[in-house]
């Protein structure tokens, strides 16, 4: 924004930029006694673009793998589910042992042993959710029925 105050011999001068200068640019007006440094910037520029192609290739390689996990994943359900910072510790272990890559695939294993382990107690909750099933029906049947 303008000031009003401001003379306009002012504002042309403003207006002129002076040649803009990249802190990579190495510049042939430089003296000699900063041939070391000159060096050394050349070599640090030279070091970062060789490493761009090895970048790029990690960085497709982590897409591929996410695109990979997120297509694997679709048949998963995600629960979200409050444990103890013992359990967190734990979880944890196993993501740094290298075993896991989450703690959401570690609690999902455990889970899943839990309810290996545990087969005889959900027999017997799937026996008595299907009597629960066949008194709900029989309740319904009653009164569904019509009085003659």
């Amino acid at each position: 924004m303008s000031s009003p105050y401001q003379n306009s011999s002012f504002q042309k001068e403003e207006q002129k930029s002076p040649e803009t200068v990249d802190d990579l640019m190495i510049r042939d007006d430089e003296g000699e006694g900063d041939s070391e440094e000159r060096t050394r910037t050349a070599s640090s520029v030279r070091d970062i673009a060789s490493r761009i192609p090895e970048s790029l290739s990690a960085i497709g390689r982590d897409i591929s793998r996410t695109i990979e996990r997120a297509m694997h994943a679709k048949d998963d359900y995600v629960v979200a589910v409050k444990v103890s910072p013992e359990t967190q510790e734990k979880l944890e272990q196993l993501v740094q042992s290298g075993i896991f890559r989450s703690r959401a695939e570690a609690a999902g294993f455990l889970v899943e042993e839990g309810i290996k382990t545990q087969s005889a107690l959900f027999d017997r909750v799937q026996q008595k959710l299907a009597e629960i099933e066949r008194l709900r029906a029989e309740l319904r049947g009653m009164i569904n029925e019509k009085p003659a």
